[in-house]
C-alpha cells in the first residue's frame, strides 16, 4: 500500500512543472493565478475538516503562530511567483531541480545561525553546487532569458526554505489544519495583491485555462503533498524526505515526454548531481525532535 501511495505522490508533486509550463504555454493564464488558485483552493479543502471538527480552532491562534504562519505565507508567495515565471523562461528540468534545492538552503540557513553540520551534509551542499554551476552555465550560453529563469528557480528554492523554517516554527503549536489554512490563505492574499500590482488577471480564463489551473491543484496540491503527509505516520521522515527527490528526475522524464522537452547532456549531469548533492544531504542530516512536524510543513510548496 505504501509503494502505491509512494508512486502517486512523486507522480503528483513532479507533474506540477510540467502541468504548470503546459498551462502556461497553451492558455492564457497567468503564472500569478496559477499561484493564487491552487492556494485558495488548497486553503478552502484544509479548512472544512477543521471547521466541522473543531471549529474554535481558529480563534485560538495567538500572535507567535500568526506571526510565524505570515513570514511563511509571504515566502511561500513569492517562492510561487519566482518559480512559475522560472518555468515560463528556462527548461522544467532545470527550474524543478534547482527549487528542490530548498533542502540544501535549509542546511546554509542554518549554518548561518551557527549550527554545525555533519561533514557529509557539507559533501552533499558542495555536490548540489557542482549541479548548479552545470545548469546555470549550460543555460548561460544559451540564453539570457534561461539563465534569469535559473535565478528566479534558484530564489524559488530559497524562498521554499524560508518558509519550511517558519513553517516550523508555527507547527510547534498549531494543526496541519489550522497552520496551511491559515498560510495558504495568506498565501492566496498576497498572491492577489502582487497580481494587481503587476496587472496580471486571475480570472477570465477559457476552459482549457481553469482545467489547467485544476489540473495543478489536484494532482499537485491535494494527490502529490497529501500521500507524502499521510507516508509520514507510517514511514520515517528519511526515507519520505528521500521519495520526494524523485521528483527531480520525474519531472524532466514527464516533460520529455508531454512538452518534448531535450536538453544538453551537461544539464542532465547538472540534474544528476543536484540529485546526489540532496540525497547526501538529507541523509547526513541529524533528525532531530519535531522533525515530522517540519517535514509536513515543507510538504506544499511545488
Amino acid at each position: 500500500m505504501n509503494l502505491l501511495i509512494s508512486a502517486l505522490g512523486v507522480l503528483g508533486v513532479a507533474s506540477s512543472g510540467p502541468l504548470i509550463a503546459g498551462t502556461l504555454g497553451a492558455t492564457s493564464v497567468t503564472a500569478l493565478a496559477i499561484a493564487f488558485w491552487r492556494n485558495a483552493i488548497g486553503a478552502v479543502v484544509m479548512a472544512a475538516p477543521v471547521a466541522i471538527r473543531e471549529p474554535k480552532q481558529f480563534g485560538k491562534i495567538n500572535r507567535r503562530e500568526f506571526g510565524w504562519s505570515t513570514v511563511a505565507a509571504v515566502a511561500l508567495a513569492f517562492h510561487f511567483a519566482c518559480f512559475i515565471t522560472a518555468l515560463q523562461l528556462t527548461s522544467v528540468a532545470a527550474a524543478t531541480a534547482l527549487v528542490c534545492l530548498q533542502s540544501a538552503w535549509i542546511a546554509v540557513f542554518q549554518l548561518f545561525r551557527g549550527a554545525r553540520h555533519r561533514w557529509p551534509v557539507l559533501l552533499g551542499l558542495g555536490i548540489a553546487f557542482g549541479g548548479v554551476v552545470a545548469i546555470t552555465g549550460f543555460d548561460m550560453g544559451s540564453s539570457p532569458q534561461a539563465l534569469l529563469g535559473d535565478v528566479l528557480a534558484l530564489a524559488g528554492g530559497a524562498l521554499a526554505g524560508l518558509y519550511t523554517l517558519a513553517g516550523g516554527k508555527a507547527r510547534q503549536s498549531m494543526g496541519t489544519g489550522t497552520y496551511t489554512t491559515l498560510c495558504y490563505g495568506m498565501c492566496a492574499a498576497i498572491v492577489a495583491v502582487l497580481a494587481l500590482l503587476s496587472g496580471q488577471p486571475l480570472a477570465g480564463f477559457d476552459a482549457g485555462g481553469w482545467l489547467g489551473i485544476l489540473a495543478i491543484t489536484v494532482c499537485a496540491q491535494l494527490v502529490g503533498h497529501t500521500a507524502f503527509n499521510h507516508l509520514l505516520a507510517t514511514m520515517s521522515p528519511l526515507l519520505v524526505s528521500m521519495i520526494i527527490l524523485l521528483e527531480i528526475p520525474g519531472a524532466a522524464i514527464l516533460a520529455a515526454i508531454f512538452l518534448n522537452e531535450t536538453l544538453p547532456a551537461g544539464t542532465y549531469a547538472g540534474l544528476a548531481l543536484i540529485l546526489i548533492g540532496l540525497a547526501v544531504v538529507v541523509s547526513g542530516q541529524r533528525r532531530g525532535k519535531g522533525e515530522a512536524d517540519q517535514r509536513e510543513a515543507e510538504l506544499g510548496t511545488d
